[in-house]
């Protein structure tokens, strides 16, 4: 009879519970990612359109002008009169650049509010809160990358907007496959931060 020694028990135990945490991530992250790729349509007062990398040159790249596309489409088929352009991690400019393609392209300027301070999800979705109450809006469409709309979704929420429509862009990219598992993380941080608006408010 073969005797397993501790060490190699021990061994074999750690190994199975990597393989196992290794096999959950991945699952998570496919749950994420078919979640974004499940659109829900409906009719908002408001669209949410969350801002991306702008090109040097002032054009948006290739991941903005995707979500922008998207936008303009659900826009053309009615799914909601007014757009929130909210980017601020590269400056003012990335809303600037947001709402100017959206012009080019049809959008009557008084359809468009500018948010300039969203330099990431959690803010957006605060702005839009404070948008949505100044405005006595009750639904929201939010239009980003599949692997974003979920954490979208999650801290417009949390923030106590209720009705959430969402769609992605149509856009997939080689660096996805780092993307989406970094999502996941993330998600998890975004699910136990605190959402508390008047603390929001006062940083």
């Amino acid at each position: 009879m073969q005797v397993i020694s501790p060490i190699v028990f021990r061994r074999k135990n750690l190994l199975f519970a990597l393989l196992a945490l290794c096999a959950l991530f991945v699952i998570a992250t496919l749950v994420l990612v078919a979640a974004g790729l499940q659109d829900q349509i409906g009719h908002a007062d408001v669209a949410l359109v969350l801002g991306t990398k702008v090109n040097a040159d002032g054009t948006p790249s290739a991941c903005l002008r995707a979500r922008l596309d998207r936008t303009l489409e659900l826009y053309r088929d009615g799914d909601f009169p007014m757009i929130i352009v909210s980017g601020g991690r590269q400056g003012p400019e990335e809303a600037a650049v947001m709402r100017d393609y959206l012009i080019a392209h049809g959008v009557p300027p008084k359809a468009l509010i500018t948010d300039n301070s969203g330099i990431n999800t959690f803010t957006s979705a605060f702005d839009t809160l404070l948008i949505t109450r100044k405005l006595k809006f009750g639904s929201v469409f939010v239009i980003s990358q599949y692997f974003h709309i979920p954490r979208a979704r999650l801290a417009l929420e949390r923030f106590g907007i209720s009705r959430i429509y969402s769609a992605h862009a149509s856009i997939f990219e080689l660096r996805d496959l780092y993307s989406c598992p970094r999502e996941l993380a993330a998600y998890v941080s975004y699910y136990f931060r605190s959402y508390d608006v008047a603390k929001t408010a006062a940083k």
